[in-house]
């Protein structure tokens, strides 16, 4: 008889730790322009392919090529930079701020600044994101006042949700951004609730969910498909791999499914993937993505393939889990300094016009903060007054809450 030995336990492992040598050879990054595009309306098993590809359309050299090549006029790639350059510009401004004591938390978004910045240019008024706390580029690029944005980020008595949310768990209604939850996954479900009770009204806004890789591995995430595909509901779930959850790497969350955009086959949803660092193809997936949930044909599982360069937050050393240079040598390159190439190449910006911008938008950011400073930040200046913790609770505030903001004499 053969002898039975006991049983053990696969744990995945990354396969570089600090101090060992970058390598992204495993992941395997597609020519430019050689994914097709499939029509709107395709049917999601003809289309199974896509989620173990990833959608490109810059190339090397800067041009845009490939079917997912988007005709975006000038003025609106010269504004997709801007916002990336500003949102970049807004972190480092925070990041420094946190490390001065003026604030208590921060985290940026540095290598992912595509992402957040060109999905937005894809949706409507009305349309609503539910997003995590790595995508203030959705608000950038909806035009929401950076002073605003640092208020929040202070706590301080210009923060319009009266700090009542953790820095950086940003919310506004106007522009299409819900409030941050700090309990990760339960946005996903949220989105998808949306969007049902947007088709349930015969409204014509969509949703969009937003989930790092990590968090893929909650139960509201599959919770949230299985809603999604069996009533086919008008949203995009969008899913940024950026490589590592807190401190551990991808292959935790993603288990044998090969690519996170892979756990929509399951459900029989359209499941692409794209490159996440390429302003371009981001734009392109989120309005062919979207341009099928408005027209009543189902939910999309987006996996934005990118790297986190920068820690996790402000609380975390990234060193300790992998390797300092690994961020230097991730194969698909800076969004930013992608896209700018592909405007050089065009002949519509240079580099002294970049430096002229970098120049600008840093004027601007500093105004921004020093008008919020002057509101209060950490330590210093005014803060939201504690009656505000009693408000916007209940429609009508029942009487033991009036009572105990009496006894708090409010």
């Amino acid at each position: 008889m053969t002898e039975i030995l006991p049983l053990s336990l696969h744990v995945p492992e990354p396969e570089v730790r600090p101090g060992d040598i970058p390598d992204f050879s495993n992941v395997k990054v597609p020519k430019a322009g050689s994914v097709r595009r499939p029509e709107i309306d395709e049917d999601p098993e003809a289309m199974r392919e896509l989620a173990f590809s990833i959608i490109r359309v810059l190339d090397r050299s800067g041009n845009a090529v490939g079917p997912w090549a988007e005709a975006l006029s000038d003025d609106e790639l010269r504004d997709g930079l801007r916002h990336m350059m500003t949102l970049r510009t807004y972190d480092a401004r925070m990041m420094m701020a946190q490390r001065q004591g003026k604030t208590s938390f921060y985290m940026q978004h540095l290598g992912e600044e595509a992402i957040s910045c060109a999905f937005q240019k894809a949706l409507q008024k009305g349309d609503m994101n539910f997003p995590t706390y790595r995508q203030a580029g959705l608000l950038i690029a909806a035009g929401y006042p950076l002073k605003t944005m640092m208020c929040q980020v202070y706590s301080n008595d210009g923060d319009p949700v009266r700090g009542r949310q953790l820095p950086v768990f940003y919310s506004s209604k106007e522009h299409g951004f819900f409030s941050i939850s700090g309990n990760l996954a339960t946005q996903y479900i949220q989105a998808v609730g949306w969007a049902m009770a947007s088709a349930i009204k015969g409204e014509t806004s969509i949703s969009a969910a937003w989930i790092g890789d990590g968090s893929t591995a909650e139960s509201d995430f599959h919770a949230a498909l299985v809603f999604a595909s069996t009533y086919r509901a008008p949203v995009v779930l969008n899913i940024v791999n950026n490589q590592w959850a807190i401190s551990t790497f991808q292959g935790i969350a993603r288990g044998g499914s090969g690519t996170f955009a892979a756990r929509g086959l399951g459900f029989g949803l359209p499941s692409l993937r794209v490159d996440g660092n390429d302003y371009l193809a981001v734009y392109a997936v989120a309005k062919w993505a979207a341009e099928r949930a408005r027209r009543n044909l189902g939910p999309t599982i987006v996996e934005y393939v990118t790297y986190r360069a920068g820690g996790h937050s402000t609380s975390d050393d990234p060193s300790a889990y992998r390797p300092k240079e690994e961020s230097s040598v991730w194969p698909l390159g800076d969004p930013i300094l992608r896209l700018k190439g592909h405007l050089i190449a065009k002949g519509i910006w240079s580099e002294e016009r970049h430096a002229q911008a970098e120049a600008e938008i840093t004027a601007r950011v500093v105004e921004a903060q020093k008008e919020a400073e002057a509101i209060g930040t950490l330590h210093d200046g005014r803060r939201p007054s504690p009656r505000d913790m009693f408000e916007d609770v209940y429609a009508t505030m029942p009487p033991h809450l009036m009572r105990q903001r009496q006894q708090a004499g409010f």
